[in-house]
C-alpha cells in the first residue's frame, strides 16, 4: 500500500471516531430522539453534554444542582476552580431560562489582610463569578456584585478551615 492511500485511510478513520465523539452526550440522559428526559433533580437533559434547563421551582428543591449556592477560592485568589464552573454552570442554565429572576453575588474574604486589600480581594471574586455568568448567556441586568471582604465571615475561626469557608462568593436570589 503506497503512502497517499495509508495517509488518506487514516484520516477517515479519524475522522469517523472525531466525529463519534463528538456526538456524545457524557452520560446525560435523553430518549431516541433527543427529546429532554426529566431527571430526579428537577434539572432537563437536553440531550446534548452540559446543557441543562431547569424547571422554576428547582431553585426551591434540596435535591437540585441549584442548591449549591457557595463558590470558594484558594487563599489570595479570585480564578474559579473546575468545581466552582460546574455549579455557575447550572446557575447560568436556570437564570438564561428565567430572564425576570435576579442574583446577587456576594463576595468574600477570609481575615487574613488590611481590611480595603480583603473588600478588594471580595470584589474580583464576585467579579470572577459575573464574567462566567454572563459568558454562558445570563443577562447583565440579572447580576448584582457586592463585596464584603473579610466583614461577614462564615466561620468564626481563625485555622484553615474557617479561612477556607471565608474565601467565597455565595449567590443570594432575590424573589
Amino acid at each position: 500500500m503506497n503512502l497517499n492511500k495509508t495517509v488518506k485511510i487514516l484520516t477517515v478513520v479519524l475522522g469517523g471516531i472525531v466525529l463519534g465523539a463528538c456526538g456524545y452526550t457524557g452520560g446525560t440522559k435523553s430518549d431516541a430522539g433527543g427529546a429532554a428526559v426529566e431527571d430526579r433533580s428537577g434539572a432537563q437533559s437536553t440531550g446534548y453534554a452540559g446543557q441543562r434547563s431547569f424547571k422554576r421551582e428547582a431553585l426551591d428543591d434540596p435535591a437540585s444542582p441549584l442548591s449549591h449556592r457557595v463558590i470558594y477560592f484558594e487563599y489570595n485568589r479570585s480564578e474559579l476552580d473546575s468545581e466552582g464552573k460546574e455549579i455557575l454552570e447550572n446557575h447560568a442554565a436556570y437564570m438564561a431560562a428565567y430572564p425576570d429572576v435576579h442574583v446577587v453575588l456576594e463576595g468574600h474574604a477570609d481575615e487574613r489582610g488590611s481590611r480595603e486589600y480583603n473588600i478588594a480581594l471580595g470584589e474580583r471574586r464576585a467579579q470572577s463569578v459575573r464574567r462566567l455568568l454572563l459568558f454562558q448567556g445570563v443577562s447583565d441586568k440579572q447580576v448584582e456584585t457586592v463585596s464584603y471582604g473579610e466583614e461577614r465571615p462564615a466561620l468564626l475561626g481563625h485555622d484553615d478551615e474557617s479561612w477556607h469557608k471565608n474565601r467565597r462568593v455565595e449567590l443570594i436570589y432575590k424573589r
